[in-house]
């Protein structure tokens, strides 16, 4: 139908008689190639309109002895086959790559896909998460869609910019995936000849009475030790959290000189100032009253008494921090964490609580950032929540002190000449003994019984 419009136009345009009148015997002597099966064949019908090509070579081919001035107008005009327009074609195929992880952080391994190919996913919806040394990342799709396929797979190391997954937008797509799905489970739901599940019976029971001959094991059992069976153990690579954190304790240990001191703290009037004000505390702030708030503000006032704690040794120099930034160790599921209270100093007690639920929080979802990780120049752990009574925590580089907490227990202590129980804590003190001296230690720690075992000191700044 294209061609005889075109002809028609040609012939009207041209005017000529003899023209149309010898292309007409040229139309007739090959009708065949004007049918819509044959026009693109050229061993068949001897294509007029080869595809992609001009009007001008179409003039040369079916009518030489027509006139030039027919088509004259057409030169330059190229004639393009009608496709009907795929995913491929018309570009509605988006794909989701690996977003930027932090300034820190180069690569990452793909843990886990939350969907399969042919599932339908929404604009900004999570479809995989990568694992870093610090934190877990999620991949969003970029638009609404069917998901094509997977580019990576599980356990294959991604840096920012890296192709993931191909999503289609497009409705067709969901016709191509589903079917394709649907083929593979037919297959796959055979079951298998059930004549064989028998037959490995009848041999074993055939093997029964074929099996007491127990002097071979006993001679070998006597010479050589007999070890698990291999069935029984499970190899599992580490998650990259694990080896980062791994590495990072391991070179800790082999670049600080550590040193741990002790002491113990009487929790009495620290509890008792809890029980008496948590009801109105939480009415005022709207979070609970917690004994991590009383050990993070004497924390902050140890560090200003003994600077030298809050220090850290880069090479040849002593950097001196004028700020307190905390950092908190947390225990998760896939490893240890280590978000920061920044300017700890300038806080009170709500705004300490506060925060500390809202990186807890964070931590244990696995959205903290790298942000609220990043930096701390001092460093609390509270094993007491584990039920931990004694410990020498490891320091977090690079600063040069930890704190740790430990569970409350009543012990038989001495008050006033009079032997009562009361509840006690072991409270702990690692540092780098290349920049702290154990004058320093000792004070410090003994700077966080006064104030936690009378905190009015903190009102009266003494």
């Amino acid at each position: 139908m294209m061609l005889r419009a075109v002809i028609r136009r040609a012939s009207t345009r041209g005017g000529g008689s003899s023209a149309s009148s010898g292309f007409g015997k040229s139309l007739q002597s090959s009708r065949v190639a004007s049918s819509a099966q044959s026009f693109h064949s050229l061993s068949a019908t001897k294509t007029l309109v080869p595809r992609g090509t001009h009007a001008g070579s179409f003039h040369h081919r079916s009518c030489p002895e027509c006139s030039r001035t027919v088509f004259s107008s057409f030169q330059g005009t190229t004639l393009q086959r009608w496709v009907r327009p795929y995913s491929s074609d018309s570009g509605d195929v988006v794909e989701a790559v690996v977003p930027h992880m932090g300034e820190s952080i180069t690569d990452g391994t793909l843990a886990t896909f939350l969907k399969k190919p042919g599932d339908r996913v929404e604009a900004d919806e999570a479809i995989a998460q990568i694992e870093t040394d610090k934190v877990t990342i999620d991949i969003a799709s970029p638009a609404s869609g069917v998901i094509q396929e997977f580019l990576v797979k599980e356990g294959d190391t991604v840096e920012p910019g890296n192709k993931v997954a191909i999503i289609s937008t497009s409705a067709d797509a969901v016709s191509h995936v589903a079917p394709s799905e649907k083929v593979a489970e037919k297959p796959a739901a055979k079951p298998s000849p059930p004549a064989e599940a028998p037959k490995v019976e009848s041999t074993k029971v055939a093997e029964k009475p074929k099996a007491p001959s127990p002097p071979p094991p006993t001679k070998q059992s006597a010479k050589e030790p007999q070890l698990p069976p291999k069935d029984r153990e499970r190899r599992v690579p580490m998650t990259r959290l694990r080896k980062r954190v791994a590495t990072r304790l391991k070179d800790s240990q082999n670049t600080f000189a550590l040193l741990t001191t002790f002491n113990e703290v009487d929790m009495t009037n620290l509890m008792k100032l809890r029980s008496q004000y948590k009801d109105a505390f939480f009415e005022k702030h709207g979070v609970k009253l917690g004994l991590m708030s009383g050990f993070i503000k004497a924390a902050v006032s140890a560090l200003q008494h003994q600077p030298v704690v809050n220090a850290v040794i880069d090479g040849d120099d002593i950097i001196y921090r004028d700020y307190v930034d905390i950092s908190i160790a947390v225990g998760t599921s896939k490893g240890l964490v280590v978000p920061v209270i920044r300017g700890a100093d300038q806080m009170n007690f709500a705004d300490i609580e506060k925060t500390i639920n809202s990186l807890a929080k964070k931590a244990n979802e696995g959205t903290i950032s790298i942000d609220e990780m990043a930096g701390g120049s001092f460093t609390v752990s509270n094993g007491g929540v584990y039920g931990s009574l004694i410990s020498t925590p490891i320091i977090n580089p690079p600063q040069s002190a930890i704190l740790g907490m430990h569970s409350i227990v009543q012990r038989p202590m001495v008050v006033g000449g009079i032997v009562v129980p009361r509840p006690m804590m072991y409270v702990a003190l690692t540092y780098d003994h290349r920049l702290i001296d154990g004058r320093e230690a000792v004070y410090f720690l003994r700077r966080i019984k006064d104030v936690v075992e009378d905190p009015q000191r903190l009102l009266l700044d003494i």
